[in-house]
């Protein structure tokens, strides 16, 4: 058992409901969300301005905090919209810029200039997060780059005595479709074998934050089954939930990675339904990203309305099943209190 600091306990409590699980909401997108205003809007991304980003994020933030127990949002245009936020609200900043680093081969992240955890602490986070692009077939050069600044980070944030909330998400090294066939068959061992790598003691991660370890559309007999051909049956889904909650002793949340409010949903039955120990959701366009084209056309009073009506519907359908399938973060076992 790892004993957990104070500090470090009081991060971990600021982000999690009363029974410790952690129901949060993210708002960190970035380029992803300029691009879809400005679609939307059917204007160039330049267009879409840091004002109106920051409008966005204020309104999503006012709305759906007071039915979440975090809400995670970027320093760039994010921080008006952390004031906004409800009332026993806890904050998880990012740290990283958004994308990668395209100026390099297999997707090293980038940082914010002038950013530290020491520097979010002072913004108001309780909790530092960081988006790692991460695939175990990559070449082992790029990945030990990878390893290095995840061990400088979780050294960073250890010192400055803030959790640390690692999230990442896989891809085809090789440059196919992640939403493809061939990925979903290989996605298991990218989820899993990425968790076991960065639950290891140097990177001193907190709590992780992950992918549904297999992709729904291509689950035979799942409600979001596209039909034609599967890579798994529930049987082997479940193989695949239970070699996920095996894998590791730190707490895992799961991420929505875009898919609709209802797959996403679907995802954490069958994780609950293969008796997967999970802390809960950090949730963001599975819940909100259906209001894009109603901001693009009637302003921050359009979304407004429209995410007191359908956003707080969809965060508390998402909420019924975590209530359901959601264990504390601290119930894995592995933390205790210093």
């Amino acid at each position: 058992m790892v004993t957990l600091s104070e500090g470090k306990l009081k991060s971990l409590e600021a982000v999690s409901n009363k029974k410790g699980v952690i129901t949060a909401a993210a708002m960190d997108q970035r380029g992803s969300l300029q691009k879809s205003i400005a679609k939307a809007k059917g204007v160039g991304d330049k267009d879409v301005t840091p004002e109106m980003m920051s409008e966005f994020k204020t309104v999503v933030t006012k709305v759906l905090t007071p039915h979440a127990s975090a809400i995670l949002l970027d320093p760039e245009y994010g921080l008006p919209a952390s004031k906004a936020r409800a009332k026993g609200c806890g904050l998880l900043l990012a740290y990283e810029k958004t994308g990668y680093d395209a100026t390099m081969e297999g997707r090293i992240p980038d940082f914010l200039d002038g950013y530290s955890a020491r520097r979010l602490r002072e913004e108001g986070a309780d909790c530092v997060k960081v988006l790692l692009y991460y695939t175990p077939f990559d070449d082992p050069k790029v990945n030990r780059k990878k390893h290095e600044i995840m061990e400088r980070i979780g050294r960073e944030c250890e010192e400055e005595d803030i959790a640390f909330f690692l999230e990442f998400v896989g891809y085809d090294p090789k440059g196919g479709d992640a939403k493809d066939l061939a990925y979903a068959k290989i996605k298991p061992d990218v989820v899993i074998r990425s968790m076991e790598e960065f639950s290891k003691d140097p990177y001193k991660v907190d709590v992780l934050k992950v992918e549904i370890p297999i992709d729904v559309k291509y689950l035979k007999g799942s409600r979001a089954f596209n039909g034609k051909e599967s890579a798994y049956d529930w049987e082997e889904a479940k193989a695949i939930f239970k070699r996920q909650d095996r894998c590791t002793k730190k707490p895992f949340i799961y991420l929505s990675a875009g898919v609709s409010d209802d797959i996403f949903r679907e995802s954490l039955e069958l994780a609950t339904n293969a008796g997967v120990n999970f802390a809960g959701v950090l949730c963001g366009r599975a819940t909100w990203k259906d209001g894009i084209p109603v901001y693009a056309q009637g302003g921050a009073k359009a979304l407004e309305a429209w995410l007191l009506d359908r956003g707080v519907k969809n965060i508390r359908a998402l909420n019924a099943v975590l209530e359901k399938g959601a264990k504390p973060w601290f119930s894995r076992g592995l933390y205790s209190r210093s």
